[in-house]
């Protein structure tokens, strides 16, 4: 199993969403098998309470008492409508008191959806920062760190649009949470995004890709064409002390045998490299 010393080993309950409904402890089974300590929940509080019938604060009481851990959720909402700004403010505030009572201390931010060609309001990406900027203020002062996970089909898909949201975004308020299959699907060089941004890195997704789209695309880790070795080479030129979540879109042969060759992944080519 992963040794969760530096790096700390997470899951997306995103995968869950591909097969029948099925109880929140069911998650929490396959992590204590496979060594995935910690938890990314695919959606925010409110839609997680009503899909497993649990409030957030029995969620997390699943979770602890198995040794276990809530670490984030994915946060996302009209970052780019400057009328919905006190809205999206709040909500990311009530989120992370949320995470606070899980013990969590990062918050991963989604981009909102692209729009159509020519469609895009002038000054949306400037928006978009903007409000980033506030979400990293207002995280700064609650003790969070916050990045934006860039994403296909959203307004940070390509390599230039990773490097201009960066560019338009304050290193001491907001980070970059870099999902790997994305930034690959979307043109970027993994590494070099990595190393680019390695100081602004407080979270990320190990999500394996090769060229083809969904589902045949979405790999389990080590099946596909990303360097995990050569992110983790970067990761550990700066000691990088945090969660790495594994996500996938799909597993053939159910959760628990992904997760286990992830796991076996992990050990047998990462952690040589970087504990």
């Amino acid at each position: 199993m992963p040794a969760n010393r530096n790096v700390k080993w997470a899951l997306s309950s995103a995968l869950w969403g591909q097969f029948p409904q099925c109880p929140f402890t069911s998650i929490l089974d396959v992590m204590k098998e496979t060594g995935f300590i910690g938890l990314r929940l695919a959606g925010a509080f409110a839609g997680e309470e009503k899909k497993y019938g649990m409030s957030a604060a029995q969620l997390e009481r699943e979770v602890s008492k198995r040794g276990l851990h809530i670490v984030t959720v994915s946060f996302g909402g009209p970052l780019a409508d400057p009328t919905k700004r006190q809205a999206v403010l709040d909500s990311a505030r009530e989120a992370m008191k949320k995470l606070t009572d899980c013990g969590a201390n990062h918050l991963v931010v989604f981009p909102p959806g692209r729009a159509k060609p020519g469609a895009e309001p002038p000054g949306a990406f400037e928006e978009m920062c903007a409000r980033c900027n506030q979400i990293g203020e207002l995280a700064g002062e609650m003790g969070f760190t916050a990045g934006l996970h860039n994403h296909m089909g959203a307004m940070v898909q390509t390599p230039q649009e990773v490097d201009r949201f960066m560019s338009l975004t304050n290193p001491k308020l907001f980070g970059l949470s870099p999902d790997t299959y994305h930034l690959h699907m979307g043109g970027s060089n993994v590494v070099e995004i990595f190393a680019r941004y390695k100081t602004r890195i407080h979270f990320m997704d190990y999500k394996d890709a090769s060229n083809t789209p969904p589902p045949e695309g979405s790999q389990d880790l080590g099946d596909g064409a990303v360097d995990f070795p050569g992110c983790h080479r970067v990761l550990k030129s700066v000691h990088y002390h945090g969660w790495i979540c594994v996500d996938l879109d799909t597993a053939r042969k159910g959760p628990l045998a992904s997760y286990q060759r992830c796991a076996a992944y992990v050990t047998r080519v990462l952690q040589p490299i970087y504990l």
